[in-house]
């Protein structure tokens, strides 16, 4: 009982730890080379699909009445692409290249990056409003499509990114993430009643499911950590100044929220980041060595879920005691 009430109380570290450990044995282990090779595709097939069962599950629980956008949406939006500006406006000022210029591109991806759609499965377990951070998951993501074809080609002239194209590239991973398990939910939850009755009645399904994929996400992230061609003091730096940015985009999320009495809600919104986007739009446009910054990012964010679900829960006990 004790072991289960661990993993329940620490489901994210120990899944973080589970990937590692995972990815280091058949990585290092001669003997499982064939094994390692027959899985790979199949943990990048199956990813995606815990991704559409995570937010299914959530969207089963979410009132679609309440889907609007309310006043911190706006205010945490103007500090992404504050922060945004800064970065960008850094490297093109001062006309950094070489290592500085993958460090701030480390940097960029993990700000410019949309909202994890798994923040709203954090936010339902700290209490926070699951329709607000919803709403602002789906805002969040279209902020983005609009900034990358902007600032990548300001920030490296041999990027050729069509607006349009960028855009429309974007908006379809959107739909494929976003809008079509919340499509599925909405007509389970109005015309499938038994069904939907026996999703909602599994308490946390979303986030056990959410803790497998961390799992595949966090081995993905050490192999790129293990190949990048680099030294292990740049990577070292990479990770810390990933560090740095979490606790701060945290921070003010948490700090903008308190003035809307949403701070939870507006924390995980401009903090928690849909960090395999930014992998992916950081190999895509810019220096590969840079999809390092959001790798660790994942895990510094992941982090600080696991402390305030700790404290939320701890805090619920006191109460209940």
């Amino acid at each position: 009982m004790n072991i289960i009430r661990f993993l329940k109380d620490w489901t994210l570290p120990v899944a973080m730890g589970i990937g590692t450990i995972l990815y280091l044995l058949f990585a290092y282990t001669p003997s499982l080379a064939g094994a390692a090779a027959f899985f790979e595709p199949v943990f990048d097939a199956i990813f995606p699909l815990f991704m559409f069962l995570i937010l299914f599950v959530t969207f089963c629980k979410v009132d679609f009445r309440r889907l609007r956008p309310v006043p911190w949406h706006w205010w945490i939006g103007v500090f992404q692409v504050l922060f945004v500006a800064i970065i960008v406006g850094a490297i093109l000022v001062f006309h950094i290249t070489g290592r500085n210029l993958i460090l701030l591109e480390a940097i960029l991806t993990c700000i410019i990056g949309p909202t994890a759609a798994a923040a709203a499965v954090v936010t339902q377990k700290l209490g926070g409003s699951l329709e607000e951070q919803t709403t602002y998951t789906f805002l969040s993501n279209f902020l983005t499509a609009m900034l990358i074809p902007v600032c990548f080609p300001m920030i490296d002239k041999a990027v050729h990114i069509s607006f349009m194209a960028a855009f429309l590239k974007i908006l379809y991973e959107v739909c494929i993430v976003l809008l079509v398990p919340m499509l599925l939910a909405y007509i389970v939850k109005h015309h499938m009643h038994r069904f939907h009755q026996r999703i909602v009645s599994i308490k946390d399904l979303s986030y056990y499911l959410w803790g497998i994929s961390l799992s595949i996400v966090t081995g993905t992230t050490v192999k790129n950590i293990c190949h990048a061609d680099t030294t292990a003091g740049f990577l070292f730096l990479i990770a810390l100044l990933g560090m740095v940015l979490c606790i701060v985009q945290f921070a003010v999320g948490r700090y903008i929220g308190h003035f809307f009495d949403h701070t939870v809600e507006a924390g995980q919104a401009l903090g928690q980041k849909n960090t395999a986007f930014a992998i992916w739009i950081a190999y895509a446009y810019l220096n590969p060595l840079s999809s390092v910054g959001p790798g660790c990012y994942i895990l510094w964010q992941n982090i600080i879920n696991s402390i305030e679900i700790w404290q939320k829960r701890k805090n619920t006990n006191t109460a209940t005691a």
